[in-house]
Order: structure tokens, then C-alpha cells, then sequence
């Protein structure tokens, strides 16, 4: 199926934003490997096995809870008629977010480090936003193959 250009940039703009934050997360919980003290360093399972968790539940809770999905998917559809993803300015500010996000994560673990704790919370916090960042991604996928969908992404005028 064919669709226009502004549609397809937007879905690169939804993978993207994964890949990027996905990234963002294996280097924070390096990073935390490196900085937090001896007797903090738990297993990889910590910033693994909880996160992961938190990460499987907002991917499929938005995708199997029917209001849910059709909330998200009302954001994803407002998100592409809005532009995100379409212009070069959408794509740094999307891109600009998941970095000042990295850049609270990585200050988050120093503070962590400083006072003698280990910083769960925020890998299984960010670990659920990428959960809805793949939830988006899939979502846009099942409205493109939603036959009236598919003719309103025809009819927008590329951007």
C-alpha cells in the first residue's frame, strides 16, 4: 500500500524515537554499572528483570485493553495529523526530548551513586516510556491497515 511521504516519515519518526530511546536506556544502565558503589551494583537483572517487566506491561496493556488502544491510537493519529515526525523541526524536538530524558536519567544515577541507593524506580520508569513508545509504533502500523484510515493518510498533502 502506498502512502504518502508525510505518513512514511512519521513512522521512521516513531522507530526512531525507540531505537533512539532504547539506546538512551543501555547507556544509562552502563553508566549506572560504572558509577554506583561496589555494594550497589546489583546484577544486570535489576536494570533488566524489573524494567523489563514494566516495559512488557505498557506495551501490551495499551495494545490488549481495548480503551486503551483506542486512546492511544487517537494520540498516534493526532500526532500524525499535527505534523510529528514530518519536519525537520518535529523531528529535534521529538529527538531533543529523549535527549533531556537521557540527560535526567544519567544526572539521576550520580545522585543515586552519591547517596548509597540503587535507582530501580527510574530504569522500570523509563523502561514503561519505551513500552509506549513501541505500543505507538504498533499501533500506527494497524491504522495503516485499516482500509478508512488508509484513505484519510492518502488524501493529507505530503508536508
Amino acid at each position: 500500500m502506498a502512502h504518502t511521504r508525510a505518513w512514511r516519515n512519521f513512522k521512521r519518526m516513531q522507530d526512531s524515537t525507540v531505537a533512539a530511546a532504547s539506546l538512551i536506556y543501555a547507556g544509562a544502565a552502563v553508566h549506572a554499572l560504572k558509577v554506583l558503589p561496589e555494594g550497589l551494583r546489583l546484577s544486570l537483572g535489576s536494570l533488566l528483570i524489573l524494567p523489563a517487566a514494566f516495559l512488557i506491561a505498557s506495551i501490551v496493556l495499551p495494545l490488549a485493553v481495548a480503551p486503551m488502544r483506542r486512546l492511544l491510537a487517537r494520540y498516534v493519529w493526532m500526532s500524525f495529523v499535527s505534523g510529528f515526525g514530518q519536519t525537520v523541526v518535529s523531528v529535534l524536538t521529538g529527538l531533543g526530548l529523549l535527549f533531556v530524558a537521557a540527560g535526567f536519567i544519567w544526572w539521576q544515577v550520580a545522585v543515586f551513586a552519591a547517596m548509597g541507593r540503587f535507582p530501580v524506580g527510574l530504569f522500570a520508569g523509563y523502561a514503561s516510556g519505551i513500552g509506549i513508545l513501541i505500543a505507538q509504533a504498533s499501533l500506527a502500523r494497524r491504522l495503516e491497515r485499516d482500509p478508512e484510515v488508509a484513505k484519510r493518510i492518502e488524501e493529507r498533502e505530503p508536508r
